[in-house]
């Protein structure tokens, strides 16, 4: 990322990858950076509208500093694809295994949230542990949380552990897509 420092750019991947709000021990712990610096950084971070600041000292991401991460603005068009309906060729279709199809299906976000919470959970960990969930989530047009979908992957989730993390990613994004469309 041209025009910030490695320090600067790690905050802002902490902040994405975090998903709560953060504080300044947290951000200077996780950066291995003294209190002091880290403040700096955050006020650069928020000067650029980067970082926001909320009662309390938490820290969060704003859109502008998950657009300078990669991810694209989440405006109203992308909300409405992402949450449009697809053909049932480009529908979920979930599998307990290789050849053995379920016959449930998802042709969007929504119905495929509801989907994960009430699936056989042998189908939601042999989607998650192949990546499934994120490529048919990115074919859908959201990266963002295509990418979420990675790391809930990377972290050998399962069981009801698993689908609970999946679920509750899943449904927030769809809270949030809905507030750009309404």
């Amino acid at each position: 990322m041209k025009g910030l420092s490695q320090t600067k750019e790690n905050i802002l991947k902490i902040l994405w990858e975090t998903e709560t709000p953060v504080n300044l021990n947290e951000i200077s712990e996780k950066t291995g950076s003294k209190i002091r610096s880290a403040y700096m950084h955050l006020l650069g971070l928020r000067k650029a509208g980067y970082v926001s600041l909320s009662e309390g000292a938490y820290y969060t991401l704003t859109e502008s500093g998950k657009e300078r991460i990669g991810f694209p603005k989440v405006d109203e068009n992308l909300a409405k694809r992402v949450l449009s309906k697809t053909s049932s060729e480009k529908s979920f279709h979930f599998y307990v295994g290789i050849g053995k199809p379920l016959g449930a299906s998802s042709d969007n976000l929504i119905d495929f949230c509801e989907k994960i919470k009430s699936s056989d959970i042998r189908s939601v960990e042999f989607h998650a542990a192949r990546g499934d969930f994120e490529t048919w989530i990115h074919s859908l047009g959201d990266i963002e949380l295509a990418k979420r979908m990675g790391r809930i992957r990377e972290a050998n989730l399962t069981g009801e552990v698993l689908r609970k993390r999946l679920y509750e990613t899943i449904k927030s994004r769809c809270d949030e897509l809905l507030k750009k469309i309404s």
